[in-house]
């Protein structure tokens, strides 16, 4: 039987091991599941934004998307916003995402086995990759918010790890439709429009739409100067 643990924000990362879910709702890896589900070839994964810079002068026709507190980086194409890329083509091409939270989770989830990235929307996805592994133990990390844990990542893992051992998850839409009261009450805010677009909300709580888990695996490039690390993450297609 496969054991569980939930896990929170960096410190979490850190302990996580065996095979292990980072978790980033509010909108890493939300918009990650989009942009694959819109076709996208691959995503690197990137902790800093000094690399995701130099990466782009590499690969010139990488689609660059990133934010800090929410807001997108200069220069960038895209900030961390999954209704924007709706209207944006990706289909067959490489994007480069570094955030605030969830890149940072990856590069200090040293002790995994293997690593996934989620989000509610393709929560079940990713829980039906891991099943057909039959890993011993599987880490679920909510990243929250810097050094604060979140309703929306924790609920996430709660609900990932409730489909793992088959048990029933009550109430799941009205708890997600709950977050606009809590972590997702910026969604709604006028004055922060700019930054989190209410339609993102929207996007984000789409429980089990994406029929696609994400698993990344760290990269080098013996050609390419970066000063930290780099992820690249695959679509993994599931029978949902």
């Amino acid at each position: 039987m496969t054991q569980t643990e939930i896990l929170q924000l960096e410190e979490g990362a850190k302990l996580a091991h065996g095979h292990v879910v980072v978790i980033d709702v509010f909108r890493a890896f939300t918009l990650e599941a989009y942009a694959f589900a819109q076709g996208a070839q691959r995503i690197y994964c990137v902790e800093r934004e000094e690399d995701a810079r130099t990466l782009k002068l590499h690969f010139p026709q990488a689609v660059l998307i990133g934010e800090r507190d929410g807001k997108i980086l200069p220069g960038f194409d895209l900030g961390n916003s999954p209704s924007a890329l709706a209207k944006m083509r990706v289909d067959g091409k490489v994007l480069i995402h570094t955030t605030t939270n969830g890149t940072r989770g990856l590069a200090n989830a040293t002790n995994a086995q293997q690593l996934y990235v989620a989000g509610l929307v393709n929560a079940k996805a990713t829980v039906e990759v891991l099943t057909r592994l039959h890993p011993q133990h599987v880490s679920f990390v909510a990243m929250g918010w810097r050094d604060r844990q979140t309703e929306e990542d924790t609920l996430c893992a709660m609900y990932m790890d409730a489909l793992m051992h088959h048990i029933p998850f009550a109430n799941i839409q009205e708890r997600v439709l709950a977050l606009r009261d809590q972590e997702g009450k910026k969604f709604f805010d006028p004055a922060q429009q700019d930054v989190f677009p209410e339609a993102d909300f929207w996007e984000c709580i789409k429980v089990d739409s994406i029929p696609i888990a994400i698993q990344v695996q760290p990269i080098s490039f013996d050609s390419i100067s970066l000063t930290g690390k780099v992820f690249q993450a695959t679509p993994c297609r599931t029978t949902m």
